[in-house]
């Protein structure tokens, strides 16, 4: 099968779907007006309630959650084969994660900015509250304890990103300045600063050559270092660091996908891997566990915790929630499948790809997902006239870019999430922002560095996949319930709710059960806290959803 057709489809049934499915939901479902009042005039405050330009807020949201598992979780997934994988980012973008994404960002529009899970309070019941903030704020830690770790282990495998990483910190400070205190317009320094990034890919071997110390950083000292560099980005005003940073990621990540698509169109590869493989060695059931593998990439309970964390908190006008919520999520969808792609197509034969993917155990380990992305997308690349050397830099950097776009976003989320979860207790201390983001990084770097290395976070991974769609899960049933309240259509967003809950839901008790087995009493306890967790949401939820009459507005 010819990679570039299955890439043209895919694109071109995310713009249909832009253009009808979104339009629909805006207009018939949300009833979308741009003279609604929104959060960031009402309550601007110069730190997380900023009034923020479309383009440049797009920037911010897509790169947030576009992090590492959009790439890491489709780079496994193919191991049942391409048809699967590719499917379940076609459908699950359009009807579920692109819904849900859009959905949690108006509702926390219409609620002052807060997060789901201290709407749900409001919605289903304050117990509900307290009980998703934790699962939340579980979810968050790991978050943070494995990106850090990530991020450590591409700074120590590809020493050539550090420079133009670093650059860009700098460079966006720089350009958050000149925006919001001199005035400047954004677009054309961005560009500037854009093009200056790009050249700094290009010095990136030079630098680590000139300075061989940086190559014996190991993994662990990374760690620390960014966990205090999440600290600093987290009380920052968002204007400063994030905004900034995350629009220049935003030209990265266009410019990477106009390459990689480039590439494809030129190189037209064959699809090395099978198209159903249903027992690869050592793996378990493709069903339910693809829908947990690819989190990201299709639905993910983070995103809407970015969509009602910071992205509400920053919109101008109310009707740009459509192309920065479906939008944004869209562009995850389009990384999700040139993952896909890269690992199917980027393989030079079938035997060099069943080689990487002879059995779970080979190809789960996080350096085989990074390496099958990397290797295949700089193999696209190079169709272009890139040096392959050239394009790993570039791809290596633009997936480094994301995951601390993820992991400062993860910290900034981790930091209100704790300030809600302070006032819903009654402890006022926890709304000190310094504080709070101490406490939340604190106990994320405690957890990454109770293993050797500082990848103590992947201990409790394992439950990330199904944590995260269990919260995307709950969402939903929030949305649903405020939707029927108001008289709206809800079937829209729970269809995906009944799905996506109900197939996360075995598989976390299979996890459990299986954790178990082997006696990883860590995991199962874990695991069993955080289904029991889950599963008390969800029923109040049902019974509340049960309970309610349709009401007027």
């Amino acid at each position: 099968m010819n990679a570039a057709v299955l890439a043209i489809l895919v694109m071109t049934l995310f713009a249909l779907a832009y253009r009808f499915y979104s339009r629909f939901l805006a207009e018939r479902v949300f009833g979308l007006s741009r003279d609604e009042p929104v959060p960031s005039r009402e309550y601007q405050d110069g730190i997380d309630y900023v009034p923020t330009r479309a383009s440049v807020l797009w920037g911010h949201h897509f790169t947030s959650i576009a992090g590492a598992a959009p790439i890491v979780g489709p780079a496994l997934a193919v191991i049942w084969g391409w048809l699967p994988a590719l499917l379940w980012v076609g459908i699950g973008t359009i009807f579920m994660g692109a819904v849900h994404d859009f959905s949690a960002l108006v509702i926390s529009l219409r609620h002052r900015g807060h997060s789901i899970g201290d709407i749900a309070g409001t919605v289903i019941s304050p117990r509900v509250r307290t009980l998703f903030l934790i699962i939340i704020s579980f979810l968050i830690w790991i978050v943070l304890a494995v990106f850090a770790f990530v991020i450590g282990t591409l700074f120590h495998n590809y020493p050539a990103s550090i420079f133009p990483i670093n650059i860009q910190i700098i460079v966006a400070m720089a350009l958050g300045w000149l925006v919001y205190r001199r005035g400047v317009g954004i677009f054309a320094p961005s560009i500037v600063a854009y093009v200056g990034l790009l050249t700094a890919v290009f010095f990136g071997d030079d630098f680590a050559n000139a300075f061989p110390f940086i190559k014996d950083i190991s993994v662990s000292t990374w760690v620390w270092l960014l966990m205090a560099y999440s600290f600093v980005a987290s009380v920052l005003p968002v204007w400063l660091l994030l905004q900034p940073r995350d629009y220049l990621n935003s030209h990265q990540l266009v410019t990477g996908l106009v390459l990689l698509f480039g590439g494809l169109l030129v190189l037209q590869p064959e699809i090395q891997a099978p198209m159903v493989n249903a027992n690869p060695d050592g793996a378990p059931p493709m069903i339910p566990f693809l829908f947990i593998t690819i989190a990201c990439g299709a639905i993910s309970g983070f995103h809407g915790l970015v969509s009602s964390g910071t992205t509400s908190k920053q919109i101008e006008c109310m009707t740009d929630a459509r192309p920065i919520g479906y939008g944004g999520m869209l562009g995850e969808g389009a990384l999700g499948m040139i993952a896909v792609l890269a690992a199917t197509a980027g393989f030079a034969s079938t035997a060099e790809w069943h080689s990487h993917y002879s059995s779970w155990s080979a190809a789960s380990g996080l350096a085989p997902k990074l390496d099958a992305f990397i290797s295949g997308s700089a193999r696209f690349i190079s169709e272009l006239g890139i040096p392959t050397e050239i394009g790993e830099t570039f791809i290596a950097a633009m997936v480094i870019a994301f995951a601390a776009t993820s992991l400062d976003t993860g910290a900034r989320i981790q930091r209100l999430i704790i300030s809600e979860l302070g006032a819903t207790v009654g402890i006022s201390a926890l709304r000190n922002r310094y504080l709070a983001g101490a406490l939340g990084i604190g106990a994320a770097t405690l957890l990454a560095v109770t293993e050797a290395g500082g990848k103590g976070g992947l201990i409790l991974w394992p439950l990330f996949g199904t944590t995260n769609q269990l919260v995307a899960g709950i969402t939903l049933l929030v949305i649903s319930i405020w939707l029927r309240r108001l008289g709206k259509p809800y079937l829209f967003t729970l269809i995906p709710m009944v799905l996506v809950a109900g197939v996360t839901f075995v598989a976390m008790i299979g996890e459990t059960l299986g954790r178990v087995a082997e006696q990883n009493w860590r995991l199962a306890s874990f695991g069993g806290a955080v289904l029991v967790l889950d599963a008390w949401v969800l029923l109040e939820g049902a019974r509340v959803f049960l309970r309610d009459r349709k009401v007027g507005h």
